[in-house]
């Protein structure tokens, strides 16, 4: 698993045997039309080679559109979509996924994700996206927002094992036991709101930030990586998704990731995934 060949021309490979970037653009909250089009546009242009979107983001079509105008080819881009809560059950999740292909323009999504686990839908959503992978729509087939006893449900009940988990993860939440278990298990975790939610004015960070003449995000994010995380940070401005690409040419020391994962107070940003209402 290597860390220094870059965000854009490698990252570690699945346990299906598919490459995915460590970097990805988050487009949560990114409205849809010009904002995403130049979002994904600028991010594609500067390297960035996989975006982040869903269903429930209401942007798919802002993002396919972003992704069409870019002229790169189709093959060396990496697409994630999630079905959200309120598209689970069987039958419904593939009406959502072929929903979600025509608003991307895509023939075939790189990862789709089950959003989070709505209780009573989640194990029969897991079965659709088994389906879908072997009909060929999408390539690889995973979670988000799971938690241990959640990913048990679904492999007890079908075997299959997600190749990625998306959860928060950032220094006040590490997630550690999870973390271990997704290891355990060849499950890649990937961070969302890696950046916590902009909230980055804690001294610690500040201060890797001077020793290593970088910014707390920088930090935050190059930790992320250091672990075996995939991060995909949002953000609509292209000097700051620029800005986040530089995470390849420093190498936090043990020490200060130690130090960083110190910071964690079991603090979510969003939802807890064992009581959510949506």
């Amino acid at each position: 698993m290597s860390l220094l060949n870059g965000p854009f021309t490698g990252g570690p490979t699945l346990s299906d045997g598919v490459t995915m970037p460590w970097l990805g653009l988050g487009v949560w909250k990114t409205k849809d039309g010009d904002e995403v089009i130049h979002a994904v546009k600028s991010a594609i242009e500067i390297g960035y080679r996989s975006i982040d979107t869903a269903s429930a983001y209401k942007n798919e079509d802002g993002v396919g559109q972003g992704i069409h105008e870019s002229g790169l080819p189709r093959e060396e881009l990496f697409i994630t979509t999630k079905v959200f809560n309120n598209e689970q059950g069987y039958e419904q999740t593939l009406q959502a996924c072929e929903s979600s292909r025509k608003k991307l323009g895509l023939d075939v999504i790189d990862l789709y994700l089950i959003h989070w686990p709505v209780k009573d839908k989640f194990r029969e959503t897991w079965k659709a996206l088994i389906h879908l992978q072997k009909e060929g729509y999408v390539k690889s087939i995973g979670v988000s927002n799971f938690q241990t006893h959640h990913l048990n449900a679904i492999i007890e009940d079908t075997g299959v094992v997600p190749v990625v988990n998306q959860v928060e993860f950032h220094p006040l939440l590490t997630q550690r036991e999870l973390l271990k278990y997704c290891r355990e298990q060849s499950i890649q975790l990937e961070a969302w709101s890696p950046l916590l939610q902009g909230n980055l004015d804690i001294p610690l960070l500040q201060d890797l930030a001077r020793k290593y003449e970088k910014t707390p995000a920088q930090i935050v994010l190059r930790w992320d990586i250091q672990q075996g995380v995939i991060t995909i940070p949002k953000s609509v401005n292209a000097d700051r998704i620029r800005e986040n690409a530089g995470i390849f040419d420093f190498t936090l020391s043990d020490e200060d990731v130690l130090a960083i994962e110190g910071l964690n107070k079991d603090h979510r940003y969003g939802p807890d995934p064992d009581n959510f209402n949506f």
